[in-house]
């Protein structure tokens, strides 16, 4: 293995990167650091997430740069604002020792009135996202006449999301005579187009395979129904006790719902999309790298320039419209040389898209089974003894208040106090999965019409949702289609109640939902919420166990808005039938007519008619 001396990096350099932690270079630093510093031919480089690509090409192009001018002669473009934030730190720290080298990052987001100041001050390289660094070239801020290196990061997501005529524009205004850098994770037929337009002479340069996923990463697919995703999430989750993870969703409405029904159920969770705010998206990225957020629900765009290392799983929350965003969500974790897993939670229609995974990347995903609640009480268990084992105890700060602890458990022997301790930590975990719905994974096949036919059968067995004990199941005729969400849900009861609400479980539906609030509170939450308005829409909230839409749900519930009549109908039509004699009958019939055609019915059985008279023509 080679040294970072032996590859030509400089004594400044090395010492800044020995102080950050790097020992040997990686393989694609060994790979493309000589040859940049060398011949400064063209290049595209195909690797991974996570393998060390920002030092591969900020060292030589750090090392290549005349301090001596201020004027600009390296620009790296990436297709995020937080990438481009990450790559400028990672410069400046590599330059720490290089005296008159500044580095600035342009991004969208942001005032631009900062970054013009910053740019007059000097800055030899440059790093900008397109659509802002476009903005500045429009308005004569940038001059990029003197730029000899151009690095594109992240190219195959640029141009995934649409970034192909700014990059364009960006090319035509750099000299011809310029060294083009090009890193991407895949080589799809856009990095094959840019390169044949705006590269000369360029060698590529691969770690591993074309299009290959990463290499310390394990790809797991739990295979389940699409209404128990969210089930499987959770004990998914549960399961891994030191779980630290990305939780990838397709659409940023899903992005917040998956992390309100994570936070609502007690995780340590955060959302991250691009309906937040700038300001509220670099908390929620700097909660997360400081390990204060366990769970980062997230779309694939926002997650673009997380720059974590230590991340234990991604979970893919249903597989992305294309192989290339997979390859990303996956490079996420097993970075730096750590092992890493990447778990898929899929549905039986997206089993051919993970084979096409499969294949492209050159990796096989193992099935998975979901975890039983008698595994993950254990798992919980033994972690809860182990963080007791290893608290840490301040003999002198707790000194103080012995007496009054002795005192206080007395009577209280080892056994009990333990009991009692385990219990506070893990009782949660037990409540909840003593009476914790079945999942049940479909067969690894197309199946047959038969097993079909068996899996409606035990669903109808089955029946509805029961309320867990001591909460009462909810209607509601408010739905996802109507923006009705676990954040809504606590803001409309909390505003009518007056107060804080406790609510169990939730489900939501796309036209109406069930929500379990506790027994005592049931009949006081239906008389806040039944005939208010919410978004233009009249409100109505029953119990769901009695007819308010357990089985029927939006059915009943359209009945009951058209009146109080037609209501109290239904309740009729629903009572059982009383069987009437002869007798009884007779007295339905009209008085101007009891004269009957033909052989008298008997009226004991059910079915009879009363014929009509025929008219006279």
């Amino acid at each position: 293995m080679k040294t970072f001396e032996e590859l030509g990096v400089s004594e400044e350099i090395r010492r800044a990167i020995e102080e950050l932690g790097f020992e040997h270079p990686m393989p694609v630093q060994e790979e493309v650091i000589p040859y940049l510093l060398g011949n400064r031919n063209d290049i595209i480089a195909l690797a991974q997430t996570g393998t060390g690509k920002t030092a591969a090409f900020g060292i030589p192009v750090l090392q290549r740069i005349d301090t001596s001018s201020s004027a600009t002669q390296a620009l790296v473009l990436s297709p995020t604002r937080e990438l481009c934030l990450q790559i400028a730190d990672d410069l400046s720290d590599f330059s720490k020792y290089i005296p008159g080298l500044h580095v600035v990052a342009v991004y969208g987001g942001a005032s631009i009135e900062n970054q013009i100041r910053q740019l007059r001050h000097g800055a030899q390289i440059i790093v900008a996202t397109p659509g802002r660094l476009i903005d500045l070239m429009n308005r004569g801020k940038v001059q990029l006449d003197s730029v000899r290196n151009v690095v594109l990061d992240e190219a195959d997501e640029m141009l995934n999301m649409g970034f192909s005529e700014s990059i364009n524009a960006i090319f035509e205004g750099i000299p011809d005579d310029r060294n083009t850098l090009l890193f991407s994770a895949t080589m799809s037929k856009e990095i094959e187009r840019i390169a044949k337009n705006y590269l000369h002479d360029y060698k590529e340069i691969v770690v591993g395979s074309r299009n290959e996923g990463a290499e310390n990463v394990n790809h797991i697919y739990y295979m389940v129904s699409a209404k128990d995703k969210y089930l499987a999430l959770k004990r998914i989750v549960d399961y891994n006790p030191r779980i630290y993870a990305i939780i990838f969703c397709r659409t940023k409405r899903e992005t917040q719902e998956i992390a309100d029904k994570l936070i609502h159920d007690g995780y340590n969770a955060e959302s991250l999309h691009g309906d937040l705010s700038q300001q509220q998206r670099d908390l929620t990225m700097q909660k997360f790298r400081n390990h204060l957020t366990q769970l980062l629900v997230a779309t694939d765009v926002a997650a673009r320039g997380l720059d974590v290392t230590d991340l234990t799983h991604v979970i893919n929350f249903g597989l992305p419209d294309d192989i290339e965003s997979y390859t990303h969500r996956s490079g996420r974790t097993g970075r730096a040389g750590k092992k890493g897993t990447s778990i898929a939670i899929i549905h039986t229609r997206e089993r051919r898209k993970m084979r096409e995974i499969e294949r492209t990347i050159g990796k096989e995903f193992v099935a998975g089974k979901i975890p039983t609640p008698q595994e993950i009480c254990t798992k919980q268990l033994y972690k809860v003894m182990d963080e007791i084992v290893k608290t840490d105890v301040n003999d002198e700060q707790i000194a103080p208040f012995m007496d009054e602890i002795n005192r206080h458990f007395e009577f209280f022997d080892k056994e009990d106090i333990i009991k009692k301790m385990v219990s506070r930590e893990f009782g949660r975990f037990l409540s909840y999965y003593a009476d914790a719905p079945e999942i049940e994974q479909p067969a690894d096949g197309k199946g047959s019409d038969r097993s079909k036919g068996k899996a409606r059968e035990r669903t109808r067995q089955r029946g509805p949702r029961k309320a867990e004990q001591g909460y009462r199941r909810l209607f509601v005729n408010l739905g996802k289609a109507h923006g009705f969400y676990p954040g809504e849900v606590m803001q409309l009861l909390n505003k009518h109640l007056g107060g804080r609400q406790q609510v169990g479980h939730i489900d939501l539906m796309p036209q109406f939902s069930y929500i379990e609030v506790p027994e005592g509170d049931a009949a006081k939450v239906m008389r806040a919420l039944d005939g208010i308005r919410y978004k233009g829409r009249e409100v109505r909230c029953n119990d769901a166990e009695q007819g308010g839409g357990s089985q029927r749900g939006p059915r009943e519930g359209r009945q009951r808005r058209d009146s109080q009549g037609e209501g109290r109908r239904e309740r009729r039509l629903a009572a059982p039938q009383k069987k009437f004699g002869r007798d009884e009958w007779m007295q339905f019939l009209s008085p101007s007519f009891k004269e009957l055609r033909g052989e008298e019915p008997d009226f004991s059985e059910e079915g009879w008619a009363r014929r009509k008279p025929k008219k006279n023509k």
